[in-house]
C-alpha cells in the first residue's frame, strides 16, 4: 500500500456500521498502517441512518471527521440508494476517480441514467452481494451482515489481511475496550449471546467473511 484509501460506510441502525469500521481499521493497525475511524450517527435507533468513515495509510493521517471524497463506498442496505436513507446524496456524492462502490443486496438497485453516466465517467468500479442472506446462511445471525461487508471489501481491496481481521474480531468480541455508543455495546452483547462462546462467534463469523468473497458480483456500470 502507497497512498492513503479513504472509506465511506452508509447503512441503517442495526447493521452494524460502527462496529465494522472499528474492527477494519483494528485490523489494518495490526497490518502495520495507520488507521482513523469515526463513525456518525443522529438519532439512536433502528433503521435510522447511520454512517462510519474510515482512513487507512502507510504514513501519518492529519485528517479527521467525515470522509467527503471516498474511495471506496460501502452500502449496507439498498434503501441507502433506493430510498435517500443516508447523509450524502446521491449516494456516490464525492466518490474519487476509479473509485469502488460495494451494495448489501440481492441484485444491483436501480438506479437513474444520469447517476449511471456520472458514476461511468469516474470509471467506477461497482459490486454487489446478498451480505445480509450470507451473514443469515453461514453465521446464522443478520448481526454478522457486516463480516460479509468486510469480507467484500478484502475481497476487492485487498488493503488488509484476513489474518489482521480475525485478530481485530477476536479483540472486538473477546474483552476490546472500544465502545462508541450504548446501542452499540447492546448490540455487542445481543452478537455475542448467538454463540455458545466466542471462539465460535469468531469462526462462523471469518467463514462469512470467506463466503462473501464467492458471493460477490460485479455490476457493468452504462
Amino acid at each position: 500500500m502507497n497512498k492513503k484509501v479513504s472509506i465511506r460506510m452508509s447503512g441503517l441502525g442495526g447493521q452494524g456500521v460502527v462496529t465494522a469500521a472499528h474492527i477494519l481499521g483494528s485490523a489494518a493497525t495490526r497490518d502495520g498502517l495507520v488507521s482513523t475511524v469515526n463513525p456518525f450517527f443522529g438519532a439512536e435507533k433502528r433503521l435510522a441512518p447511520a454512517e462510519s468513515y474510515v482512513r487507512i495509510s502507510p504514513v501519518q493521517i492529519h485528517e479527521r471527521g467525515e470522509v467527503l471524497f471516498p474511495n471506496v463506498i460501502m452500502i449496507f442496505h439498498p434503501h441507502v440508494i433506493t430510498m435517500g436513507k443516508c447523509y450524502t446524496m446521491p449516494f456516490f456524492d464525492g466518490l474519487q476517480k476509479d473509485g469502488i462502490v460495494i451494495v448489501n443486496a440481492e441484485a444491483f438497485p436501480e438506479i437513474s441514467a444520469d447517476d449511471c453516466q456520472a458514476l461511468a465517467k469516474l470509471n467506477a468500479k461497482l459490486y454487489y452481494l446478498p451480505a445480509t442472506k450470507v451473514a443469515l446462511e453461514v453465521g446464522g445471525t443478520e448481526l454478522a451482515t457486516n463480516m460479509a461487508m468486510l469480507g467484500a471489501f478484502l475481497n476487492v481491496t485487498k488493503l488488509v489481511t484476513v489474518d489482521a481481521l480475525k485478530e481485530s474480531l477476536a479483540e472486538r468480541f473477546g474483552g476490546g475496550k472500544f465502545v462508541a455508543s450504548g446501542t452499540t455495546a447492546a448490540l455487542d452483547d445481543v452478537l455475542r449471546s448467538k454463540y455458545e462462546k466466542v471462539s465460535q462467534l469468531i469462526e462462523q463469523n471469518m467463514a462469512v467473511v470467506e463466503a462473501a468473497g464467492a458471493s460477490l458480483r460485479e455490476f457493468a456500470v452504462c
